[in-house]
């Protein structure tokens, strides 16, 4: 009797920690952020459990597929965290929901999350579309105010189904998915660095909405159908100061050496300087596009520097930002800490005192093997762009073939 009451005892214990035991479910899930006026900010997570320890992820926008294998998990808690930026998730998980925060120490970014297991609509749709929006959006952001800008939004619609972007002067806003519920459009992009959610009115020839971007800001946006609107050309923006005829810098490498123009290694080269963060979205679009046209054009002229502006607290942890980029991404050029501790572009104008101003992240300057600035672009339009990121590619090969051959 002793014995069988011993056994009967260790089984309640087993099955009593066993039931207190949470497991992770891989599949799909769908991750929710709690952003400004009670608005849900959705997009679409997979697990992929590698073994019985190890998970993988993937998040879904539209076309863009995001990979990252840096996930731990302990006892009931979860930490996902994206490549190359600094964001992550990080909550606690039963059997069907996860629940936590989006998280970005350098600046005090908290979002709440709720993710539920095996939802796969981004967002529910309750009625058929009214119109279509496919086509060209002529978009002011912040109509009417000091800090309007101008946007142009490109979208291909599919019964209800919508994906597309909006391009600015100064980039895109990366690949937005989502619905025409009625006239109702919902958009919405999350890649680690940046949480997206567009929310507008339609008809046949007016949208108005609200942009927000994680639980920070937000802001009013109108657009107009113009199939034949273009932004003002990117490169003409930035140019050099009267009085300047050169552009420098020095700044450290991760060794503490201190690099500039002068130096050897870009004598009588052709020199790409990329301005740009670890934290952007649009520049880690432009790092993948110069590490390739590296590697596929060894026999150039060429060098390419990239000068990092970093929110990152301390030096310790903006280069610890610039490593992490430049293992993940494969960047064998130098990537020179420029400033640390903010971003802020009239801070890095500072920094570069001998351009009119740095309008956006990143600014690429190309400079020909006698030193002369021969053209500087603002911003950047990636792969979410289409057309638009194919021209860039056309135009970049071109101007750097033939400087390289003067």
């Amino acid at each position: 009797m002793k014995k069988l009451g011993f056994v009967m005892c260790f089984l309640l214990l087993f099955f009593s920690c066993t039931e207190d035991e949470k497991t992770l479910k891989e599949g799909n899930w769908l991750v929710e952020l709690q952003v400004m006026d009670h608005q849900k900010l959705p997009f679409n997570l997979k697990l992929i459990k590698e073994t019985n320890t190890n998970y993988s992820a993937e998040i879904y926008n539209g076309d863009e597929v995001i990979h990252t294998n840096e996930i731990d998990i302990v006892d009931n808690t979860i930490i996902i965290r994206l490549p190359v930026f600094e964001g992550y998730l990080k909550g606690t998980f039963d059997d069907s929901t996860i629940k936590g925060d989006f998280i970005k120490e350098s600046l005090d970014r908290v979002v709440p999350f709720i993710a539920t297991y095996g939802k796969t609509n981004r967002f529910e749709v309750a009625n058929e579309a009214k119109t279509s929006v496919s086509g060209i959006w002529e978009t002011k952001f912040s109509p009417n105010t000091k800090d309007a800008y101008i946007g142009k939004g490109i979208f291909v619609q599919n019964n209800t189904s919508v994906h597309g972007t909006f391009r600015t002067t100064t980039g895109d806003y990366r690949y937005l998915e989502g619905v025409l519920d009625g006239d109702s459009l919902k958009l919405s992009a999350f890649d680690g660095a940046h949480a997206f959610l567009f929310k507008a009115k339609v008809n046949d020839s007016l949208l108005e909405g609200t942009f927000y971007s994680g639980n920070h800001f937000k802001e009013p946006f109108t657009a107009i159908r113009n199939e034949v609107f273009e932004l003002p050309d990117e490169d003409a923006l930035t140019y050099l100061k009267e009085g300047y005829d050169k552009f420098d810098f020095s700044f450290p490498n991760e060794e503490g050496k201190m690099l500039s123009l002068s130096d050897e290694i870009f004598k009588d080269k052709v020199v790409i300087i990329q301005v740009m963060g670890t934290w952007c979205p649009n520049c880690l679009d432009e790092t993948k596009f110069l590490v390739d046209f590296l590697k596929n054009n060894r026999t150039l002229e060429l060098e390419v520097v990239a000068l990092s502006f970093e929110y990152a607290k301390t030096e310790e942890d903006a280069y610890k930002s610039i490593n992490r980029l430049k293992k993940r991404v494969g960047i064998n050029y130098p990537v020179l800490l420029a400033q640390y501790g903010t971003a802020d572009k009239e801070e890095a104008q500072k920094k570069l005192p001998m351009l009119n101003h740095v309008l956006s992240y990143p600014t690429t300057i190309f400079i020909d093997k006698q030193g002369v600035v021969r053209k500087i672009k603002t911003g950047f339009n990636g792969p979410a762009t289409g057309e638009k990121y194919a021209e860039f590619k056309t135009e970049f090969t071109t101007l750097v073939t033939e400087l390289a051959h003067e």
